[in-house]
């Protein structure tokens, strides 16, 4: 009887929990038996681990093979266990030397073996190695995941290209091949970002737009067809301050454990996510059999922007009222519970009506009252009331579209390198205050930070009444003001921060009352 062990780890939500793979080779008829809630990948490494072993020319052993992942309560999925648990057959046949004392290898391994013995690429590493590198351990992963694990734990990683290599390595006769050195994240991308200054007109818009980058407000833009609310919301991200190292590494993390790949050029961006109108509750929550996360933890520490906000279906959108309060999202199912963040910013577009033309100077609407109610009645209530900014985004007109960028407005043409540093200066006034942004402060720390003057207080009673606001759509309006004094490093509320942030708020009055006859 022998017994051996290597380390890997297993992945629920952003958590990577330790998994000590025993591996006990006993006598008996041959058996191959994997326990600790292996699911069906992880139960079907048993023919890939035999043949990857026989094809490197390694012995198969005979007689009765146990493999334990344990802890035995937590759910194991995915190839990444294939070669730990070869390596833990090697040693316990003796075909690969191990630790004095018998003791597991001081390292974590990942990958999936191919039927000849070669390592292939599994998902979810970015956060298994951001574990790793919080332990100070070094882990062997598949070639094609050295890219990725390299964010988290750069100086630990070493990258193999099949199971031979791994072994060469651990009986010190050759160190598996490394890749170059990755860019800095931030110097990745060759595209330049979209600028404000490519937005002919809308001046509010874009005025929004900058208080909603500055507090990481929510963002509604309500206008005709090509008006320019798309632009708008894709010129949101560069105005945003980059990511620190460890928000960066969060984003990476989240994305690794999802369906999608890891991009690894684009780390260090804010994402941008724009799910298309037919997601489901569980594309944009979370949720599956393997408790994913969704598309508001996709956005975390980005912008979510949902195009054709009354097309989504209702349930979806009354989904996105927790995680715009609370920034974070528990998915349960049946025999896990996942924990994913949601520091998401907000932003949504709609038209006025079903036609989209309510309104418009140009007379194309044919829609009724009632329809026009129907349209707007798809938005509830109590999501608009968790939404800071609502705006109108009118049809630009033809003079405008046709000038050149420097005689479109007596004022100098506002770009987005000019806007970010703004947005820098307002957010760091907040950080420094707080530690927190406007958008993210408690009822109570909103209490204690937001000084409004006597005649801003008495503005605000009076709004309070004539719009019928709730104690929620208080909250909102002072949190934008407080920001809008930011914006002009004003210590304190006046009048005029609250009446431009009421603005912001009379288009959620206006489809609670309906449209004109």
């Amino acid at each position: 009887m022998a017994v051996a062990a290597t380390y890997c780890r297993g992945q629920v939500g952003l958590a990577a929990p330790l998994v000590q793979v025993e591996v006990n080779l006993g006598a008996g008829l041959p058996v191959f038996t994997i326990v600790g809630l292996p699911a069906t990948a992880v139960k079907e490494s048993k023919e890939r681990v035999r043949a990857a072993l026989t094809n490197s020319g390694f012995e198969f052993p005979a007689g009765r093979i146990t493999v334990s992942l344990a802890p035995a309560d937590l759910p194991k999925e995915g190839g990444r266990f294939d070669l730990p648990i070869a390596l833990g057959i090697l040693l316990a046949s003796r075909q690969l030397r191990g630790v004095p004392g018998g003791g597991p290898l001081p390292c974590e391994f990942y990958g999936e073996l191919s039927l000849s013995g070669e390592l292939l690429p599994v998902r979810g590493l970015t956060l298994a190695a951001a574990h790793a590198a919080q332990e100070g351990h070094d882990i062997i992963v598949p070639l094609a995941n050295v890219g990725e694990t390299r964010l988290a734990c750069h100086a630990h990683t070493l990258g193999a290209r099949s199971l031979l290599e791994v072994c060469a390595h651990l009986r010190g006769e050759a160190r598996p091949p490394q890749r170059e050195s990755l860019p800095e994240p931030r110097r990745c991308g060759t595209t330049a970002p979209p600028d404000l200054a490519e937005v002919r007109g809308q001046q509010l818009p874009k005025r929004a737009l900058i208080i909603a980058a500055a507090g990481a407000h929510s963002l509604l833009l309500c206008g005709p067809p090509g008006s320019g609310k798309t632009m708008l919301a894709e010129r949101l991200p560069p105005l945003l301050p980059a990511l620190s190292p460890a928000e960066a590494l969060e984003v990476a993390s989240i994305a690794s454990v999802s369906l999608q790949d890891l991009n690894t050029h684009g780390f260090g961006r804010r994402p941008f996510r724009a799910p298309h109108h037919t997601a489901s509750a569980i594309a944009m929550i979370g949720g599956g059999p393997r408790a994913r996360p969704g598309e508001v933890s996709l956005a975390h520490r980005g912008v979510l922007f949902l195009d054709e906000l009354p097309q989504f279906d209702r349930r979806v959108l009354e989904s996105l009222r927790e995680p715009l309060e609370n920034r974070t999202v528990v998915v349960s199912r049946a025999r896990i519970q996942a924990q994913y963040p949601a520091a998401f910013q907000l932003i949504a577009a709609m038209n006025p009506c079903p036609c989209g033309y309510l309104g418009d100077s140009c007379g194309r609407c044919r829609c009724t009252p009632a329809q026009v109610a129907a349209y707007r009645a798809r938005l509830s209530g109590p999501l608009l009331d968790r939404i800071d900014l609502l705006v109108e985004a009118p049809r630009v007109p033809a003079a405008e579209l046709a000038a050149q960028p420097v005689a479109a407005a007596a004022a100098p043409v506002l770009t987005t390198a000019a806007a970010a540093r703004t947005v820098a200066r307002a957010r760091e006034r907040q950080l420094q205050r707080r530690g927190g942004l406007n958008a993210e402060l408690s009822s109570a720390q909103l209490q204690a930070v937001a000084q409004p003057s006597a005649g801003a207080a008495a503005l605000l009673e009076k709004v309070f009444e004539h719009l019928a606001l709730t104690a929620r759509g208080y909250q909102r309006v002072l949190r934008v003001a407080l920001t809008i004094a930011d914006l002009e490093d004003s210590d304190v509320i006046a009048p005029e921060h609250i009446a431009e942030a009421v603005q912001f708020r009379r288009l959620a009055a206006s489809f609670r009352s309906g449209p004109a006859p």
